[in-house]
């Protein structure tokens, strides 16, 4: 499988943020990386970006409604982020779920969202530090796993990214070990989950990554790229994560 490095600006960037795009772009098509890389801007500057990324990165939304369209005022539709140059869209990030209230349910109708579109999800799990320390990280999730992943998942249309929540922009990561032992758990529950095709299925890593720990995690076992929020709004941090795997 290709890995899949994800760069997720969240709430960041205005039109000048686009200038760190462009500076992506333009080595990745001088010197093509070694993965898939995708970044997904704020939904105001989707459809500029893919004036920029177009044939060299890949673009994604980072969230999206279970509706095509409708009366539901802030939200968006994955048909209309295809339409503005997506290809992939990130559903169930921890800041949803914690922000916003989304459940394993909410995020599994957004998953067939996505597909009805033609985008690709990336379906996010993950524990808290009170869930992880409490020796509960593995039940919580193999249970996200089976609320928010359809069972019409494959490797073509899903990929997952675990997240250990504690780690998110707090510069701390679980040690090697504990990453290995998570998505080797993590790959076993979409087998059993959704058969032996997901053992294709790319399984990334997101919790404070950054240029000087990404060699070590990228070349973990069962490690299939990397789900990157901060370090991805600059080019050259980016740049050096994805010359990584």
């Amino acid at each position: 499988m290709r890995p899949l490095v994800a760069g997720n600006w969240k709430m960041n960037g205005l039109a000048s943020s686009l200038k760190e795009l462009e500076a992506v772009t333009a080595k990745l098509a001088a010197d093509p990386a070694g993965c898939e890389a995708l970044v997904c801007p704020p939904f105001t500057l989707l459809a500029q970006a893919a004036g920029i990324a177009k044939g060299v990165l890949a673009l994604g939304g980072q969230n999206c409604h279970p509706a095509p369209s409708g009366p539901h005022t802030g939200d968006i539709a994955a048909e209309m982020l295809k339409d503005a140059g997506a290809s992939y869209v990130i559903l169930g990030h921890s800041e949803r779920r914690q922000n916003h209230g989304e459940r394993d349910g909410d995020v599994a109708l957004k998953v067939q969202a996505a597909w009805r579109a033609g985008l690709t999800a990336i379906v996010c799990i993950g524990e808290t530090e009170i869930e992880r320390f409490s020796g509960d990280a593995h039940d919580i999730c193999a249970t996200q796993i089976d609320g928010s992943v359809p069972l019409q998942a494959t490797a073509a249309n899903t990929v997952i990214a675990y997240e250990p929540v504690w780690a998110i922009g707090t510069g701390r990561t679980p040690t090697s070990a504990e990453i290995t032992q998570m998505h080797a758990h993590i790959r076993g529950n979409l087998v059993r989950r959704l058969g032996a095709g997901a053992a294709e299925m790319r399984i990334l890593y997101g919790g404070s990554v950054k240029p000087d720990n990404a060699a070590e995690i990228l070349n973990l076992a069962e490690v299939n790229g990397a789900l990157v929020g901060g370090a991805s709004i600059k080019s050259d941090d980016f740049l050096r994560i994805i010359r990584a795997i």
